[in-house]
């Protein structure tokens, strides 16, 4: 039995998402025959290249035959004026990204090789505020930086001229996300499925076609991390059954795992067969045995299947366990193209940038968190709430083998919170055994994490970590039960940033109970912190009630009422509430965003916090330097 398993549009361009390799060093442990192929990246750059380009410039020329010039979107105005350096350029553009024609950096860091379109705009605006801003981020010689951040807008102009001249749906790290996010009902899906044929639609069915024809698969599986993956996953299941009906179909991942977990709508199965919960390894392998007439229907795990014209769901058995962690094996890449992806620089930020620039082997270091109390997060779900460490000498094994397959020593641990012991561990491990890797990955920034202790993990390779302060207010922090205080977190991203690693903070706003004053004070704890050195990188996320966390389950407790969907038939995830304490969230939002923004940059710590919002805010009531006092030993 042969398994094909497929990542859809659109993830990271960087390098691979992790699911399909997950499963795939499973599977080939298992002994069957499992390949993979990574669709986005492959879509991406059948669109990126001369040939792409113009069938792009043909579909929105007849799109817009009919709209004068100044009428037309800034992004699809400034691609029709230049598409003769678009499509000349496109090509070199991309193999610079891939790291496959260095030199190039030298003509597109001129600022006179490449087109610059909407995309550069806030570099313009920049520009006029600071002055010479790339000079300041990569300096004289940072040549190969510069031409990257470049060459990364240019991509972006031309994604924004496929997202308003040829697919609304597209975007770079997402495909019709707003489709799948929350949407109790599958109408909206449905309808985008059967009642239209997009561009890209069509290049994932030409793509889908060579993949079946190589591979001559029995099964394929579809992995759906986000919402901005369902719509090409079943655009790929629906181009499956056209080409090989015989096939079955199989869907899972991080989306399905979270918010598919009352699903009754049966039209999801008129595209996949089966449908998966929770981790991949059991339910799958259950699954396969089952085709290979090894084991009854009814012994299926944590599956849905289609019985009788309705859902029907196969629960837990008592007589299956999961895999523990120590016993999936190590992931294999084989099958992903990897010198094909592309290394992007998306922000003047040396921490943000990690996301999207260079190639990581993924690895997790625990399944689940060890901590698992935090108010806001899905604690309820398998993925978070079951712990389960495999040890430091296995994922050192791991690593090696994932070396000795990739040829790439930079990891990233994908843990929701990387545990401190088995880190600490892991970083003794790599300097006994002299295994020089580059990782990062995300903790809490508890106390456990020493001055010393930051070293020891420098010392091994780490160059980066992410963690959550969410809303910069003990209160808040207390509610939440975070377990962490604003001094404590200063502290410990202040031991990190002095041991050379760089720190991206997640911050959180709206949550219940959450006044525009905290909110702006809020503001001014990152404020301080960031001046101080704490951390380079942040994110402001709006709190969002899930029905899996304890927000969505004791209501109660945080004094909101929840307003949940009763006809919810397809997914459920968030979840409207009513708090008693006003304040207008979407205002104060745009003024931490812009704050951030600038923040990140290096730019505005001196302005007056009034000067980020829309409406006057009253000055936040804590010391101006209460931060530099946290630090104080």
């Amino acid at each position: 039995m042969k398994i094909l398993l497929l990542t859809p549009p659109m993830t990271q361009l960087n390098t691979p998402y992790p699911a399909t390799a997950y499963l795939t060093g499973f599977l080939r442990h298992q002994g069957y025959q499992a390949t993979q192929r990574d669709l986005a990246i492959e879509l991406l750059l059948t669109m990126l290249n001369r040939q792409g380009l113009a069938d792009i410039y043909r579909i929105v020329e007849d799109r817009y035959a009919e709209v004068d010039d100044d009428q037309l979107p800034d992004s699809i105005y400034h691609f029709f004026s230049h598409y003769p350096l678009y499509q000349q350029r496109i090509e070199s553009c991309v193999r610079f990204l891939q790291g496959k024609d260095p030199s190039l950096a030298l003509r597109i860091a001129s600022r006179r090789f490449l087109p610059e379109g909407p995309q550069f705009e806030a570099l313009h605006q920049m520009e006029e505020m600071s002055g010479e801003v790339l000079e300041q981020a990569f300096g004289a010689l940072g040549i190969q930086d510069k031409a990257k951040y470049l060459a990364t807008l240019f991509i972006n102009d031309i994604i924004a001229v496929i997202k308003d001249g040829v697919d609304p749906n597209f975007e770079v790290s997402r495909y019709g996300e707003r489709l799948a996010a929350s949407n109790p009902c599958f109408d909206d899906l449905y309808r985008q499925l059967t009642e239209t044929d997009s561009y890209p639609r069509q290049l994932l069915g030409q793509l889908l076609e060579t993949c079946l024809d190589e591979t001559q698969a029995d099964v394929v599986g579809i992995t759906v991390p986000f919402p901005g993956n369902m719509l090409g996953a079943l655009e790929i299941a629906d181009h499956c059954r056209r080409i090989a009906p015989d096939i079955k179909i199989v869907l899972g991942g991080g989306f399905v795992n979270t918010e598919l977990r009352t699903l009754k709508d049966p039209r999801l199965f008129e595209f996949v067969d089966y449908i998966t919960l929770d981790d991949g390894e059991r339910p799958l392998l259950t699954l396969l045995e089952h085709l290979r007439g090894q084991r009854p229907v009814e012994q299926l795990f944590r599956t849905y299947r289609l019985k009788g014209g309705k859902v029907f769901y196969h629960p837990d058995n008592p007589e299956l366990q999961d895999f523990p962690h120590q016993s999936t094996g190590a992931p294999s890449y084989e099958g992903l193209v990897l010198d094909r992806y592309l290394s992007l620089c998306e922000m003047l930020n040396p921490m943000h940038r990690i996301w999207s620039d260079g190639r990581w082997n993924k690895l997790t270091v625990a399944h689940g968190c060890y901590w698992k109390k935090c108010s806001f997060c899905d604690i309820s779900l398998n993925y978070i709430g079951h712990y389960d460490e495999a040890g430091a000498d296995i994922i050192v094994d791991r690593i090696e083998s994932l070396i000795a397959e990739t040829g790439q020593t930079g990891f990233h641990f994908v843990d929701e919170a990387a545990p401190p012991k088995v880190l600490f561990a892991l970083a003794k491990k790599l300097i006994e055994r002299e295994i020089v890797i580059t990782w990062w990955g995300n903790i809490r920034f508890e106390k456990t994490f020493s001055a010393e202790k930051c070293r020891l993990l420098a010392e091994s390779g780490c160059v980066a970590v992410s963690g959550g302060l969410e809303v910069a207010s003990d209160r808040l922090l207390r509610l939440m039960n975070k377990g962490v205080s604003v001094a404590q977190v200063a502290q410990v991203t202040r031991h990190f940033a002095d041991a050379g690693v760089l720190v991206h903070a997640y911050l959180m706003y709206g949550f219940p109970s959450q006044t525009e004053a905290e909110t702006v004070e809020s503001l001014e704890m990152v404020r301080q912190m960031m001046l101080n050195g704490c951390f380079q990188s942040a994110y402001w996320h709006r709190f969002a009630a899930t029905v899996h966390s304890p927000v969505g389950q004791h209501p109660e407790r945080y004094q909101v009422r929840l307003q949940p969907n009763p006809n919810v038939r397809f997914a459920e995830n968030e979840v409207a509430y009513i708090d008693p304490v006003a304040a207008d969230h979407e205002l104060l939002g745009r003024g931490l965003n812009k704050a951030l923004y600038n923040y990140m940059h290096g730019i505005g710590f001196d302005y007056p916090l009034n000067f980020w919002f829309d409406k006057s805010v009253a000055e936040p009531d804590i010391a101006p330097d209460l931060i530099e006092q946290c630090l104080q030993p």
